[in-house]
């Protein structure tokens, strides 16, 4: 999520399938046209920006974040229910990735991450306990901050500069954090650990965040079936170039073996 211009996501984001096989195309076609700005005149982008209030630079920047969120979700096995690069007055978000039913919970007044570690803290293990009861509890929560984490690495990754303070992202992270670190190093530390984890996850897959940012730009909102026919629709046309080239060197190498054997 993202609030203020520092992005931030919601919690639980996970990832899933997007709707128009041809959005990668699409943005292929945006980002040849006009350098990656949106498929619109660019009089109409700059009112929309003006009545955000953001520059084309910081509406880049919240794209390429909750892009992060999303694909690094999805690398986890996640579901992701959507993501938006819209503001939300009420939640004082600037865009905000959620999982499936998150966007409900919220409207509940549930779902932070606080609202998860006041469940869970009483049942967590005391020191000297046995913990192998609640180790998916341990695995849910260093799978879900790896998520909160992932949007500023993905700035990293793609933009430079060093990424605004995620606020919200890193508030929530530490709340969960607390379930099973004792001390402010060690949630630092563990946090550390995050950002390179997640930085290792989304660096194979730049192509991925650029295309689904700037379908994003695009489009404002994307549901979570659309993200993953992007994703998907990314992989494949990666696949396919891949396997081209693959097969071009081997009939070089042919070609040349029987030049070869002629001499």
């Amino acid at each position: 999520m993202s609030n203020e211009y520092p992005v931030e996501d919601g919690f639980a984001e996970d990832a899933v399938h997007s709707a128009g096989a041809g959005a990668a195309a699409d943005a292929e076609l945006v980002v040849a046209a006009s350098g990656g700005g949106p498929d619109e005149p660019p009089d109409e982008y700059d009112y929309l920006l003006s009545t955000l209030g953001r520059t084309e630079e910081q509406d880049q920047r919240i794209a390429v974040h909750e892009a992060g969120h999303a694909v690094c979700a999805r690398l986890l096995g996640h579901q992701v229910g959507g993501v938006t690069i819209n503001p939300d007055p009420v939640r004082g978000s600037e865009g905000l990735c959620w999982d499936v039913g998150h966007a409900e919970a919220y409207s509940e007044g549930h779902g932070d991450a606080s609202d998860v570690r006041a469940v869970i803290a009483p049942m967590m293990p005391k020191a000297g306990e046995d913990r192998s009861p609640l180790a998916d509890v341990f695995g849910s929560v260093y799978a879900k901050c790896i998520e909160f984490v992932a949007g500023r690495a993905a700035e990293r990754l793609l933009l430079e500069g060093e990424p605004c303070h995620p606020i919200d992202d890193l508030r929530q992270a530490r709340e969960l954090a607390l379930l099973i670190c004792s001390s402010d190093e060690a949630i630092e530390t563990f946090l550390a650990h995050c950002d390179v984890v997640a930085r290792d996850l989304l660096a194979p897959y730049g192509d991925v965040l650029m295309v689904l940012s700037t379908v994003l730009r695009i489009k404002r909102t994307l549901h979570g079936r659309e993200i993953d026919e992007i994703i998907s629709d990314v992989v494949t046309r990666k696949a396919v170039a891949t396997e081209k080239a693959r097969r071009a060197a081997w009939r070089k190498s042919e070609l040349e073996a029987s030049r070869f054997r002629a001499m």
